[in-house]
């Protein structure tokens, strides 16, 4: 069984910065991709930034230049460091990792939440 953690999210001012970080843990041989989703009330949770299995970033559109994605993978943990942000990055942002396990299958893990408020 894996677990994973985030923690970071609050409530800031638009134009603020704030730094969400997702620690995973527990059955892990290896780490496929590892990513930052978000869901506001209403719409469907959308892909922010995410690590492919190649190592490649994706961004998406709306967050591109504004947010980072980075990792640690001597920690398993993936961070997201968001700047410029706007009231629209209003969600709970969800991080989403798929992991090998030492059985060498893989498995599709989801964190809790995070909520990041943004205000004008």
């Amino acid at each position: 069984q894996v677990q994973l953690v985030e923690s970071g999210g609050g409530l800031v001012q638009a134009g603020g910065s704030l730094r969400l970080s997702c620690a995973a843990s527990g059955n892990i041989f290896s780490i496929n991709d590892m990513g930052w989703y978000r869901q506001a009330p209403g719409t469907q949770r959308e892909m922010v930034a995410r690590f492919t299995s190649g190592g490649m970033t994706n961004y998406a559109d709306s967050v591109k230049g504004r947010f980072t994605i980075s990792r640690d993978d001597a920690k398993n943990t993936a961070y997201l460091q968001m700047n410029s942000l706007k009231p629209e990055d209003t969600a709970v942002y969800y991080c989403r990792a798929r992991i090998v396990a030492y059985s060498h299958a893989m498995y599709q893990y989801w964190g809790q939440g995070t909520q990041v408020t943004v205000s004008s």
